[in-house]
């Protein structure tokens, strides 16, 4: 007769991060709480700085922590955004005048920051989707509770939006797709690329970026119902804080 497998138990780091995990989800520990140090954990553990920096690093890369230089590491409770890929972009929702963003944050206040309006020569990339060598670039940073979440690079056609409040900082109710609107260019189809990459230093920075902490990128570009391409969008969307849905039919 054969003895019953053992149960493999996990290392003494993965044991005490899921330890400090349960007191964040049971609320013991709060959003902006400071963990218990390096040199507390190798107290009460008995175990070495580089098993205690183990466990704290497993808790950053889930991104509920959150380093501060100097300081220790904190908690970094947030609930996540959902991004209804189809509800979000419905002409419901910016021909009435309201934010896209009113569709993923659902009464949650969201700011927009770092907005940059500039004409520049089309990269050969862009050129190549909106058929235009010079584009109007809107370059935004959005927060949502007070936390950096999403940067966005909008293109333009030159030719399509000079002159209109889409060359303005603020673009008005419903945002750029009602302005397209009004030029007689409703955004009618649009298309979105999904793919995952570590963040370039000025991601991080912007997002404000724990160590390890990967981004989404979605490239999104805007179509008439003519199939004029009016707007190419990148944006680069914190990972820890996204749930990318979509809907589809059999």
């Amino acid at each position: 007769m054969s003895e019953s497998p053992v149960p493999h138990e996990p290392p003494i780091y993965r044991r005490i991060a899921d330890g400090l995990r349960a007191r964040i989800l049971s609320g013991e520990l709060r959003d902006g709480d400071r963990l218990p140090g390096e040199n507390a954990l190798m107290a009460d553990y008995a175990i070495a700085r580089a098993t205690a920096r183990q466990a704290l690093a497993v808790l950053i890369n889930e991104g509920l922590a959150v380093p501060k230089r100097g300081s220790g590491v904190y908690v970094r409770l947030f609930k996540p955004i959902r991004r209804h890929g189809s509800r979000r972009l419905s002409r419901e929702q910016w021909g009435q005048g309201r934010a896209i963003w009113d569709a993923d944050t659902r009464g949650r206040p969201f700011t927009v920051d770092l907005v940059e309006v500039v004409l520049e020569r089309a990269p050969e990339e862009v050129a190549g989707v909106l058929e235009s060598g010079e584009v109007w670039v809107r370059r935004r940073r959005y927060s949502v509770d007070g936390r950096p979440v999403q940067l966005a690079t909008s293109s333009f056609p030159a030719r399509l939006v000079e002159g209109s409040a889409i060359t303005l900082p603020d673009t008005g109710p419903g945002g750029v797709y009602a302005r397209l609107g009004d030029l007689g260019l409703p955004p009618a189809h649009f298309t979105e690329e999904v793919r995952a990459r570590m963040p370039a230093p000025r991601e991080t920075g912007l997002l404000d970026l724990p160590g390890g902490t990967p981004v989404i990128v979605i490239a999104r570009t805007a179509y008439t119902a003519g199939g004029l391409p009016v707007e190419l969008n990148e944006m680069v969307l914190d990972s820890a804080a996204y749930v990318l849905q979509y809907d589809f039919d059999a």
